[in-house]
């Protein structure tokens, strides 16, 4: 086994168990291995007490040094507002992957080469191959969605130790070697604010703003409490109204209904039948890629662990572009990300990049 002695390597010490194991094989590897704890939320009824105090634990079994870093600041100015800001302007943003490129690969990445070390690592399910980002051995866990805004330079300095295993493998890995979180959940919900109820924390923040709910030729058929509430392909969660003016419809035959659309300035929310929701065309801006002439033969995620779809990829005017797919897909929501990938090697897929849906 090729070791790494005298090779500093600072890993994101979460409180689970991906990233303890993680930690384990990097030491396991002959790395000169130090943890952090990335503290960027601690609000009544978040986990993240526990979450630190799982960490410790995990580095003190390793031996190895641990400490916390706080970002809190920067979480709530730089991920949190813009979470909030996508809501209120009727698009459904993705949190993680902006915590990802700002905070884990952004903030962390810059404080500990500036510390002096060789690498960071996490407890990611991704593997590099020949420089850029690549599918892992689980794809039930594949996690490269949200990983795809980080810079290829910064790729050099990452280190992704699950990416050659599967979830039950690191299970078994963390019981053998006693490691005490080996059967703690999975994490789930927003980045470093857990799982959380999306619909109350937004009330919380905007409170209730009643609005009306419209099929696509304008017939009223219910009221909701805010148009923040909604996302592109979602069912119920409003109030039907007694009498429908509509002669498509009468409302005790009313089909099952989906948001098709947000009007985030007249507070409305439009919904239609589920074949509405389906797109096989859209637009996507803020592009990061990493080889424009790469772009033939390629496929395309709108969402965390979704389908590969095919697609073509134009140029339609400066940062503006368009996906085609080969089939229509439910539920593309502005503010969402298609990441957009390719197939080399046999069977592996890599990241080329992606855009922000809208």
């Amino acid at each position: 086994m090729k070791t790494y002695n005298n090779t500093k390597v600072i890993i994101g010490l979460s409180g689970g168990v991906d990233s303890a194991v993680s930690a384990y094989l990097l030491k396991k590897q002959g790395y000169e291995v130090s943890a952090a704890y990335i503290q960027c939320w601690k609000e009544p009824g978040c986990r993240a007490d526990q979450d630190r105090k799982d960490a410790l634990k995990v580095a003190l079994i390793l031996g190895i040094p641990f400490q916390v870093l706080d970002f809190s600041r920067e979480y709530k100015e730089k991920v949190l507002q813009y979470f909030y800001q996508e809501y209120k302007a009727g698009r459904t943003p993705n949190p993680d992957i902006l915590c990802n490129s700002v905070i884990k690969f952004g903030l962390f990445y810059d404080w500990a080469i500036k510390s002096g070390f060789d690498y960071i690592s996490t407890g990611h399910y991704a593997k590099i191959i020949d420089g850029c980002l690549a599918v892992p051995k689980d794809k039930k866990k594949d996690q490269t969605y949200f990983l795809y805004q980080i810079l290829p330079d910064r790729l050099k300095h990452v280190l992704f130790p699950l990416g050659d295993y599967l979830k039950s493998e690191v299970r078994k890995i963390a019981r053998e070697n006693k490691l005490t979180i080996a059967e703690k959940p999975d994490s789930m919900g927003i980045c470093f604010v857990g799982d959380i109820n999306v619909p109350q924390f937004l009330k919380q923040k905007f409170g209730i703003k009643k609005g009306e709910v419209q099929l696509s030729d304008g017939t009223v058929i219910g009221e909701h409490d805010g148009h923040w509430l909604f996302t592109i392909g979602k069912r119920g969660k409003w109030k039907r109204i007694n009498k429908i003016q509509n002669t498509k419809f009468k409302n005790d035959q009313l089909p099952k209904l989906y948001v098709i659309a947000i009007k985030p300035k007249e507070n409305v929310v439009v919904v239609g039948e589920r074949k509405q929701a389906e797109r096989q065309e859209f637009n996507i801006n803020n592009l990061i890629l990493k080889d424009k002439n790469s772009l033939s033969n390629v496929f395309v995620r709108i969402r965390n662990t979704g389908e590969l779809l095919s697609a073509k990829i134009t140029l339609l005017d400066k940062d503006i572009w368009q996906v085609r797919l080969t089939k229509s897909e439910f539920g593309v929501s502005p503010g969402q990300s298609a990441v957009i990938y390719k197939k080399v090697k046999g069977n592996e897929y890599i990241i080329l990049g992606g855009g922000i849906i809208q």
